[in-house]
């Protein structure tokens, strides 16, 4: 069995090892550790590899808290003390605007930490009909497989969520569909939990009969998905409470349909929303940009300081609820469906003295590529994914004449090699 000894760790959280000039990624490995390996890919200038022994031992390494972590693909870090795992995060957002956008923060935020623990309020889970693994599989898929884990809890779930995995797969496993049924999607709120199945096929009477019984056993409120995320509607209970979260520092709430995009963890979204606006700085009167708004959170709690706010979202059904969500809240926000993707609408933006930009994975090029001499002052740049901040970044700070003042992690995903962070722009 060959043996490495790992000198960093990748974004992925994965050890990095270098063996005769190789690059060597090895799961399950940390820095300074010598450890067995054993390759599940060979390619000329690199191996992707899986820890087989640990030899010598890093001090940061710890004993996972969940059975099934190194099967379940949930998670990739576990192993990880919890302070090295949010510092190798950090690394990686500093790595990623050194190298790919050649800018480098004037000052490094210190990283927005929250519970390690029963953080996750969305989540989507596959079920799987395996009868060689005891009938019904519900849960995330394994490591590098599309095979479903056989799981019977969930550390990152919140306890009572976690606690309906086995009483789910008991569910599924005695309806008549439970060979149509493919994934059911949570969605937790402040009042009540969605669980939504896709189903492909109409569930029998007695399927129906046996749904109900399990939503008033435990208090959730199924829907059915029969296509699309647009088909998703309730079935049982139907006077459920509406699902919606609260950011009581601004006297928000932020009501959403389960299919919805909002940020898995609610404890978190509340200190990047404060975070955010501290750095925007919002004053009364000022005209500000929310890019990729979705539902308004973060218009909703910007329009509370008084500025006016525009929020401009490519997904038309998200802008009729932040609509809706602003009328709720007694806030005057315009809200405006445009794709941002798209160089002509980018370059028909309403003048704003700062924008607020939280784009998905591709980032935001075109609309900076539209910024002009008159564009906004100040940026705060919400980002998902490193690289694309990065390479955002440098065409902020190279072209468009952008100081990067700050930018830091914010560590929403815990013991998952996921990185969300922000920076601040300003010119």
């Amino acid at each position: 069995m060959p043996v490495a000894v790992i000198e960093s760790l990748d974004r992925e959280g994965r050890g990095i090892a270098r063996v005769e000039g190789k690059a060597i990624f090895i799961e399950g490995a940390l820095p300074g550790e010598e450890v067995e390996y054993s390759s599940y890919r060979k390619k000329p200038n690199y191996e992707q590899a899986q820890t087989i022994r640990v030899l010598r031992k890093s001090a940061a390494r710890v004993e996972a808290e969940c059975a099934h972590f190194g099967v379940c693909g949930g998670c990739a870090m576990q192993h990880i003390e919890a302070r090295t795992q949010v510092a190798a995060k950090q690394r990686v957002l500093e790595d990623a605007l050194q190298h790919i956008g050649k800018v480098q923060a004037e000052r490094m935020l210190p990283p927005v930490h929250g519970l390690p623990w029963a953080y996750r309020h969305r989540a989507r889970l596959s079920v799987r009909m395996v009868m060689k693994k005891g009938g019904v599989l519900v849960g995330f898929h394994e490591k590098r497989s599309s095979y479903v884990a056989d799981m019977h809890d969930c550390k990152v779930l919140p306890p009572y969520v976690a606690g309906l995995i086995d009483p789910l797969r008991e569910l599924i496993g005695g309806l008549s569909i439970r060979e149509r049924l493919p994934q059911i999607e949570l969605a937790v709120g402040a009042e009540v939990t969605v669980l939504v199945l896709r189903i492909l096929e109409a569930p029998s009477a007695e399927d129906e009969i046996a749904l109900k019984a399990f939503a008033d056993r435990h208090g959730i409120q199924f829907w059915y998905q029969v296509k699309g995320p647009e088909t998703a509607a309730p079935f049982y209970p139907l006077d459920a409470p509406p699902l919606y979260y609260a950011l009581p520092e601004f006297d928000v709430r932020i009501h959403f349909l389960p299919t919805d995009f909002t940020q898995v963890n609610h404890g978190i979204n509340t200190i990047l929303v404060r975070r955010a606006l501290a750095l925007l700085d919002p004053q009364p009167g000022e005209k500000i940009l929310d890019l990729f708004c979705g539902l308004g959170n973060f218009s909703l709690p910007i329009a509370r300081s008084g500025a006016q706010v525009t929020g401009i979202e490519g997904h038309p059904g998200l802008v009729e609820r932040a609509q809706a969500n602003a009328r709720t809240n007694g806030l005057d926000v315009q809200f405006q469906a445009a794709n941002l993707f798209e160089e002509e609408s980018c370059t028909q933006l309403p003048a704003a003295d700062k924008w607020l930009i939280d784009p998905p994975r591709e980032g935001a090029t075109e609309a900076v590529k539209a910024i002009g001499e008159a564009g906004p002052r100040r940026i705060v740049y919400v980002s998902c994914d490193p690289a694309t901040l990065a390479r955002d970044a440098g065409m902020l700070v190279h072209t468009k004449g952008y100081r990067l003042l700050a930018a830091g992690v914010i560590n929403m995903f815990p013991h998952t090699a996921h990185v969300e962070s922000i920076a601040l722009f300003e010119r």
